[in-house]
């Protein structure tokens, strides 16, 4: 968007909210960047430049606007929405690839070579992995400043800078201020923080329906793993240098995020890994305004805007639970995904909930005695074929996943119908447009509705929704009655 200057300049004077993250505003008399909403007096249009990132911004001399922080901004939901090589590519720099395993590790996860993924970033972006890669540092170290009364030395190194010196140059050149200046402008940097304990809110853009997002959730939270608990979700996360507990609580203008982390360098993985399963980054005015076209759909998506497709943390547990809930009720599903957790998981402490394992990891599953399993013996190989697959790395179900090959290889899969790999493609690789014709629910739904109700009349229908048939299915689900659909009581566990 942000190469339409017209466009980027009317919604810069309207200060148009819904465009935050979707680009930048560089102000040349001033040297900063802003995000489109920034309340102060929009500049002159002939001082105005335009960047699809804040990375891009910076790395052409900008510095951060001290009044609309737009380096805290919701990304932009053009990464969640593509599958080609630099939106990949920019889901797993979110991810922290490249702070973990560099440009060649990045370039290796998407299966090019690296001046390739160089090349591509920098004529989208007019920047590199690098610093994007350092933008999201910057981030991290804000955050830190911002919300711990860790010493700035551990500061810099949670965050992921090499040095002190380096991470105190990088802070002034883009924020404009010292660490120190930094913490002492910020009334949170002044509280009681515990360290490993951090509060911080995550932006999202408006409208937001948190009725199926966290019902849904919930409703299929597997216990140990996953609660509802005094109106927050709960969860534990498997991170790369150790693992984490988060609790989200929906807000009217953000999600209330407590990290609880083992290693502090794990919080931008943390946080990034949240707004995904969270589905924050969506651009619900877009997908909103296409599925209300349709008279049927239209008095849903009126009643309630703004649904987001509820996704999850890891791709891997993702696959894993999706088997284990073919063809059984949600009930089910979280039973005999929580007794595998209790046989394999590793168990954690939880002093502020009833959380006791993490999810098992593959090489956990991979010696998993499959007549434990309360579950037919075709479905045991499903599962165990699975994980064999992911554990070799045949299958990629991680952020940065090609979405149109994952489908093609869980189909070679034994086992693996439409509903298992659409499943997975929507709530492990994020596919905004994975359709679920035979889904039960949906079905249901469409009968209700009175559109066609076989998958292949269904999905002739549903063209018209494209490409954002994955939030047409929460939709179609919130016309029946089901948990998935509302809100738990605040005080249920």
């Amino acid at each position: 968007m942000h190469t339409d200057f017209d466009r980027c300049v009317r919604a810069v004077q309207s200060k148009d909210a819904r465009f935050d993250g979707w680009f930048f505003t560089a102000v040349l008399t001033t040297g900063i960047y802003c995000r489109p909403s920034c309340p102060v007096v929009p500049p002159k249009v002939a001082n105005m430049r335009f960047y699809p990132t804040a990375a891009a911004a910076q790395h052409n001399g900008f510095r951060a606007c001290k009044r609309c922080r737009p380096d805290a901004s919701p990304g932009s939901p053009a990464w969640n929405t593509r599958a080609d090589l630099v939106a990949r590519a920019m889901r797993l720099i979110a991810d922290g690839v490249v702070d973990r395993d560099g440009v060649p590790g990045l370039a290796t996860r998407l299966g090019y070579s690296t001046r390739q993924v160089e090349r591509q970033l920098l004529a989208e972006l007019g920047t590199g992995p690098l610093a994007l890669a350092r933008a999201q540092r910057a981030q991290t170290a804000r955050l830190l400043i911002e919300t711990s009364t860790l010493p700035m030395s551990d500061v810099a190194f949670a965050a992921g800078f090499a040095s002190v010196r380096t991470f105190n140059d990088t802070v002034r050149e883009v924020f404009g201020l010292t660490p120190t200046e930094l913490r002492r402008r910020s009334a949170n940097g002044r509280s009681g923080a515990t360290p490993g304990q951090l509060s911080l809110r995550l932006p999202f853009r408006t409208p937001l329906c948190p009725d199926n997002l966290f019902g849904h959730l919930a409703a299929t939270g597997v216990p140990g793993v996953e609660e509802w608990r005094d109106g927050a979700f709960r969860r534990t996360l498997r991170l790369p240098h150790g693992h984490g507990v988060v609790s989200l609580r929906p807000e009217p203008d953000h999600i209330g995020c407590q990290l609880r982390l083992t290693d502090l360098r794990d919080l931008s993985h943390a946080i990034t890994r949240c707004r995904w399963m969270l589905d924050l980054d969506a651009d619900p005015v877009a997908v909103d305004e296409v599925l209300r076209a349709d008279p049927v759909l239209a008095p849903y998506v009126d009643k309630s805007p703004g649904r987001r497709v509820p996704r999850a943390v890891d791709g891997a547990e993702m696959a894993v639970r999706a088997v284990l809930g073919q063809q059984v009720s949600t009930a089910a599903a979280r039973t005999h995904a929580g007794r595998l957790v209790t046989a394999y998981g590793e168990p954690i402490e939880d002093p502020g909930g009833g959380l006791t394992h993490l999810f098992p990891d593959l090489e956990a599953l991979a010696s998993l005695d499959p007549a434990s399993l309360a579950v037919p013996g075709s479905r045991r190989t499903t599962l165990t074929t699975l994980v064999a697959a992911l554990a070799a790395g045949e299958i990629d179900l991680s952020v940065g996943g090609d979405w149109h090959r994952a489908r093609a290889q869980l189909a070679a899969l034994p086992g693996f119908g439409p509903w298992t790999i659409e499943t997975i493609t929507m709530r492990a690789l994020g596919d905004p447009d994975a359709f679920l014709p035979g889904d039960l629910g949906v079905r249901i739904a469409a009968r209700e509705l009175g559109l066609p109700t076989t998958p292949a009349g269904l999905t002739q229908h549903a063209s018209a929704w494209q490409p954002w048939r994955s939030y047409a299915v929460q939709y179609l689900w919130a016309t029946g009655d089901h948990p998935i659909n509302r809100l738990p009581s605040a005080a249920v566990a």
